[in-house]
């Protein structure tokens, strides 16, 4: 599919989304019955890529090293099994400690960081999961981090719907005062066990899921960053590295090079990214574009960011399209009050 064809399923994703239309068929009713016959054979495959399993306790302070009086940043994960960082023993190894460490080297300041995605967590638990961000005694986090969009393809879920719960979680935290980025959708595409048809249509679905996504969240005053094949390549290289002894979830180095990704844009969401960089770099092909090209283009290269632009134009509302450089970070210590859950991980008694 081209980018222009992805860029005009994902307008009438996203505006079905906002007007209440139906979904947007994904998948051929020929199709159907050999499709499901597939994933049942996949999720056998990965074992636990359902959901289950044990997710390594990370929530804590990072970067006390910083200290000097500030108060910390204040970061919290949302979404499914992969925001949560199910997959790895370690929380220092979840992606959410890694970036709530990077966060801290960067901004030189302390990091409290929060964690309330839930594995096998569908778009539609968002809603329940922006409501413990919001309705505790704590403050507002600085900033926000949402990976989803997994589980609504491999269950199913109408893109509309998908994108309509997206889209409101989005709206409420940053109605409340909280920076968002949301890593969109990744390219089931990538997963070991799935094949063919299975793999070209899981593609072909995630990538316009996340194009949609991309639209709902700028459109609401979020970024986003595409993890789409983000690690198709190293995938395709490195299959027992990247991917988790499940086949399914990332491993530590695959957590680690999505951190990677979705730092600078966290970064650059709280103001903490050089002025030069925000500025569009020709060299490395980033300018503004209307949002539904931009998201299209995102959704076809991993790592890339969308972020609103210019309120509207012609064609719509437009964005900024960045290709950040990547920024390498270092596996954290774990907060003291994770030392147990550390302990019982290295005994082997998680997942």
């Amino acid at each position: 599919m081209t980018n222009m064809s992805r860029a005009r399923v994902a307008r009438r994703i996203a505006a079905g989304a906002a007007y209440g239309g139906g979904g947007v068929g994904l998948v051929g009713a020929a199709a159907v019955g050999l499709v499901l016959a597939e994933v049942r054979m996949a999720r056998t495959a990965v074992g636990n890529g359902n959901g289950g399993g044990r997710v390594p306790a990370a929530d804590g302070r990072y970067g006390d090293a910083y200290d000097s009086g500030e108060p910390p940043l204040r970061l919290t994960m949302l979404g499914d099994s992969t925001a949560a960082g199910q997959g790895v023993h370690r929380g220092a190894q979840t992606p959410g400690a890694l970036l709530a460490s990077g966060l801290a080297a960067v901004a030189e300041r302390p990091v409290e960081f929060s964690n309330v995605a839930q594995p096998g967590a569908q778009s539609d638990d968002l809603d329940r999961q922006v409501a413990l961000v919001l309705g505790t005694a704590s403050p507002v986090p600085d900033v926000c981090v949402i990976m989803i969009g997994a589980n609504d393809v491999t269950r199913r879920m109408p893109p509309t719907r998908s994108v309509r719960h997206l889209s409101a979680a989005v709206r409420r935290l940053r109605t409340a005062g909280a920076e968002v980025v949301v890593g969109t959708c990744p390219d089931l595409g990538t997963i070991e066990p799935v094949r063919q048809p299975l793999r070209w249509l899981a593609r072909r679905a995630s990538r316009q899921l996340a194009a949609a996504q991309t639209i709902g969240t700028v459109e609401q005053g979020g970024r986003t960053v595409s993890l789409g094949d983000l690690l198709g390549p190293e995938f395709a290289a490195n299959p027992r590295e990247l991917f988790g002894p499940d086949n399914y979830h990332p491993s530590a180095e695959g957590y680690a090079t999505a951190a990677m990704a979705v730092l600078p844009t966290v970064c650059a969401a709280l103001g903490l990214w050089p002025a030069d960089e925000e500025r569009p770099d020709v060299t490395r092909r980033e300018g503004f574009l209307p949002v539904a090209r931009a998201a299209a283009e995102a959704a076809a290269e991993p790592g890339t960011e969308v972020t609103a632009a210019m309120p509207t134009g012609p064609r719509g509302p437009w964005a900024l399209l960045k290709r950040r450089r990547r920024q390498h970070v270092e596996p954290p210590a774990l907060p003291p009050d994770s030392a147990s859950e550390e302990a019982r991980s290295r005994a082997g008694t998680t997942e």
